[in-house]
């Protein structure tokens, strides 16, 4: 196996997760089936990585002055828009797109801390010494 194909597989199954207990927690989201979870998660996945850099980069400046909420925005605006693109999966509004947003973003870092391998708290790594260019006599 593949090293990124498991990376990419494990993300994908986190992001199920957190699409699966937003449908549970978030009364405006639903989602009728498995094979509609995975178009979504799959379409989830294709916008993170191609439309939220841009939107990202265009919004920059919102996004510093509102010390990151915009960031959530945007997450929400593409929740927001899987839910209109596919079939069976249904979002209320833009407040359960916030909501259902938020739940996988909090979902997505629990599961990312608790599978990322632990640090070893062993020395720092040493820095070469330095080498002046004085010729010392």
């Amino acid at each position: 196996m593949n090293n990124a194909f498991v990376n990419l597989l494990v993300r994908w199954l986190v992001l199920a997760i957190g699409v699966i207990l937003s449908t549970k927690l978030v009364p405006g989201i639903s989602c009728t089936d498995g094979s509609t979870l995975l178009v979504v998660v799959v379409l989830l996945s294709l916008f993170n990585a191609v439309l939220k850099p841009l939107l990202m980069l265009f919004t920059l400046p919102f996004i510093i002055l509102s010390l990151g909420i915009g960031i959530w925005l945007i997450n929400s605006l593409l929740f927001y828009g899987v839910g209109r693109l596919v079939d069976g999966f249904q979002v209320a509004g833009f407040g359960s797109a916030m909501l259902g947003s938020l739940i996988v973003s909090v979902t997505s870092m629990v599961m990312n801390r608790l599978l990322s391998p632990p640090k070893s708290p062993g020395p720092p790594p040493s820095r070469p010494a330095k080498r002046d260019d004085v010729i010392d006599i």
